[in-house]
Formats: structure tokens, sequence, C-alpha cells
């Protein structure tokens, strides 16, 4: 929202308008009305009376849509301040998935009122969709869909959406079920095209792409980039149509799952919640074990220096170039990972492309590594006494190093996704710490043969 636009909201608060405002929220789009409400209140709005005021102003359709946009504790408050008789019209309004997600996030005392202000119907349904695992298709879908029958006529379909579709999260794709199983699915567009006359059954497709109630959720956005869907059918496993899984669901899911591979690229347990929203304390506990695993192994590069002691005793200068040679592997092995981690999670690459990775970095490599050794080669040469031995030390060891960091850095992800762990774990700074190791006994072990130390 524009900053005039809150200063009008401001302006009208505080001559009382309370016409302008109705009529002014009811025009606002519920997302932007829900971060309204954060820009003008903050963490203060449990203190603000207007606030309240306010979201009660809103239509009550307009209201319900907004409520599942706020953060949590802007929904728990909201459900303390309301009435029974609120709360029941709100949940009313509100998509049974978006109503499994607030009691996801509310404590006990407030998901118990919640239950008993809703719907026997919707009460079962949520209770159907919180068995599901956390991470399964089944957790996430939606029961409101339109389902209709292969012997129904185009004119009887378009009859039942009028009737049922105002309640329905989405009306694009019907789908057809005998005996509650999924036997196919037909667009709004193909009803339109179709004669009225006609029967589901002529014009449905029975060529379903659907997934299963315990389908990891991540292959639930796979599917959904893969064919372009809006809505996912979920099955049982006998195949009777449980639910739908909607786009705007997918979104949520592909951003927690970004999040979550963030923070474990760059060495931290994935936050539950958003950043502020986090104790300093949790956001300490979530960094500070990687750090001590990073730290412990750090220990290991010391001592691996320390055994080629004698190495730079003979000749000092070489220590000057332990950080080019390591920050060099670091570099190029994040790169590698980066690339075939991201492979992975658009699922273009498989463990079974292992050795065309391997083959393909070392390719990679080979170039990269002969022009960086050929530019320090010559720089170390011009800037060292015309030092032959030393500008060839630095630059084999820049060929060896590069070469091994790039098949690391293309092999472990794959390596760990082949194990069941989480592929963005095998990126910097975990496997930086790796290829520092592997670099300084490369770069010791070749000085010490070109120099004959």
């Amino acid at each position: 929202m524009a900053e005039n636009e809150f200063a009008n909201i401001e302006e009208m608060l505080k001559h009382a308008d309370f016409a302008g405002l109705k009529r002014t929220l009811g025009d606002m789009n519920s997302a932007d009305a829900a971060a309204m409400f954060e820009e003008l209140y903050g963490e203060d709005f449990g203190e603000r009376a207007e606030f309240l005021m306010l979201y009660r102003l809103m239509p009550k359709d307009a209201a319900a849509e907004a409520f599942a946009y706020m953060n949590p504790d802007m929904q728990q408050h909201l459900i303390n301040a309301f009435s029974d008789s609120e709360l029941r019209e709100i949940l009313h309004n509100t998509f049974v998935d978006d109503v499994v997600d607030l009691i996801e996030e509310m404590p006990a005392n407030v998901v118990a009122r919640i239950l008993q202000n809703s719907s026997m119907g919707d009460r079962k349904a949520i209770n159907d969709i919180l068995k599901y695992p956390r991470d399964s298709a089944g957790s996430i879908m939606t029961i409101e869909y339109v389902s209709i029958h292969k012997d129904m006529t185009v004119a009887d379909s378009f009859e039942k959406i009028r009737r049922v579709g105002v309640n329905k999260e989405t009306i694009y794709t019907c789908y057809v079920t005998e005996n509650r199983r999924l036997i196919g699915i037909v667009s709004v567009k193909d009803l339109f095209m179709a004669d009225e006359d006609k029967t589901i059954g002529d014009i449905m497709t029975t060529n379903i792409i659907s997934v299963t109630t315990d389908e990891d959720r991540e292959t639930v956005a796979h599917m959904f980039r893969k064919y372009d869907l809006l809505a996912l059918p979920v099955v049982d496993k006998d195949g009777r149509l449980v639910g739908i899984v909607t786009f705007d669901d997918v979104m949520d899911v592909i951003q927690e799952e970004n999040s979550e591979d963030v923070s474990k690229m760059y060495a931290m347990t994935p936050m539950e919640d958003s950043y502020f929203r986090t104790g300093v304390l949790r956001h300490a506990g979530n960094r500070i074990i990687w750090l001590l695993i990073l730290m412990i192994s750090m220990s290991v590069t010391g001592m691996i220096t320390m055994h080629y002691e004698h190495t730079f005793e003979a000749l000092p200068i070489l220590v000057s170039f332990m950080p080019m040679i390591m920050d060099t592997g670091g570099n190029c092995s994040s790169q590698s990972s980066t690339l075939i981690i991201r492979g992975i999670a658009l699922d273009e690459i498989h463990f079974s492309d292992f050795f065309k990775v391997i083959f393909k970095e070392f390719r990679i490599s080979l170039i990269i590594s002969a022009v960086l050794s050929v530019i320090n080669g010559v720089r170390i040469y011009i800037m060292y006494g015309h030092n032959l031995l030393l500008s060839a030390a630095v630059a084999v060891s820049i060929v060896a190093t590069v070469i091994m960091s790039k098949i690391i850095g293309g092999s472990l992800p794959l390596l760990a996704k082949k194990c069941g762990l989480d592929p963005a774990i095998m990126a910097a700074p975990l496997l930086a710490t790796v290829i520092d190791m592997c670099s300084i006994m490369l770069y010791f072990n070749i000085a010490a043969r070109i120099l004959g130390l």
C-alpha cells in the first residue's frame, strides 16, 4: 500500500469518519488490508483499540480473507477478542485448509475455542487433515472442491457449480467421481466449449495427474512446476478423492522449503517462525551447534598445517599463498555445489547422473584451473624475484585444488541425497571446511615435491 493510503486511513480515524473507513476497507484487497494492519500497528496492535475497531468495519467476507493473511499473533489477539458468534462467522468464511494452518500455530486453549465454534462438518474435515504427517500432501490439501458425476450433463454441471461453487476454494477444475473414486477431470473451459446436453463422461479427461495423501509435499511442489497445474487432486490408497492441493498452498510450501534450504546452506538450523518472531535465545541455539561443529573441524586444518611445519619453515613465503589457495578451493566448490543443489531441487539432476556430473565438472575445472594457474604463475614469477620453482609450485597447486574442489563440490550433494540427507547441508560453510583441509594437504605436498623441501 502507498503511504498516502495509510495517511488517509489515519486521517479518517482521527476525525472518526467511520463511513469513509468502511468504504475504504471494503474496496481494499484482503492481503493489502492485512499488510496495512501490520504496518500501522506493528507489535503494538494489542494495545491499540482502533485495530479491533477497524477490523470489525470490514465486510465479513473480506475480513475472513484478511484474517487468513495475518500473522499468528494478530490472529490470536482477534480470536481472544471475538465473541463466539463473531468467531463462528469468521470460521464459516475461512477455507478449511486455512483453519488447519491457523490451528497449527495456536496454543491449546485457542485451538479448543476454534474447534468448539466450528461446524460439525468442518470439525471432521479439520481432524481428517490434522492426522496426516506435517510434510505430506494430506496436510496441505483442502476439501473445498467441486465434484460431479460422469452421467451429468454440462447444463447440470453448471447448475451445481452455481449452487456450491461459492464455498469452494477453486471451481476452475471439477473432479469426476464414481463411488468417491476419481475417474476423470473436466475444466470450466471444457464445459463452456461443450454443448449443454453433452454428458461429462463424453468430455472428461481420464489421464489424471494425482498424488496420494502420504506423498511428500516437496514432490507435490515439483509436480505443480512440471505440469503447470492450478490444482492437484489428492487420493487415498484406494483411489478415492479426499481433497485437492491448490496453487496458493504450494507457493507457501516452496517458500518454506527455500527458507529451510538457505538456512542449511549457511549452517543454521531452520527456523519455524519469522526472523523477528523468533527469540534471541532460539536464534543463538539455531546457529551455535553448526558453529561448534565447524570450529572443531577447522582445528583439523590447523593440525594438518602443523604437520607440514617443516615445509614453510624452509620457505616461509609459502604461508602467504595459503589463504589464496584455500579461498580459491572454497569458491570453486561452492559454485559447483550450488548449481548441483539447485539442479536436484528442480528435479533436473539425479543420483543416476553422478558420473555425468563428475565428468562435466572435471572438464570445467580444467579450463578454470588453466586460466587461474597461468595468471597466478606469471604474477608470482614477476613479483617474487623470478623464482620459477615457486611460481610453478603455486600454479600446479591451483590446478590440483580447483579440480579437486569442483569434483567434491559436485559429488557431495548427490551423495547426501542418496543417503537420504538434505543436499543443502553440503554447501558453504561445511563444504568450505572440507575443501580447506584437502587444499592444505595438496598445496604443501605439491610444494614440497617441486621445491625439494
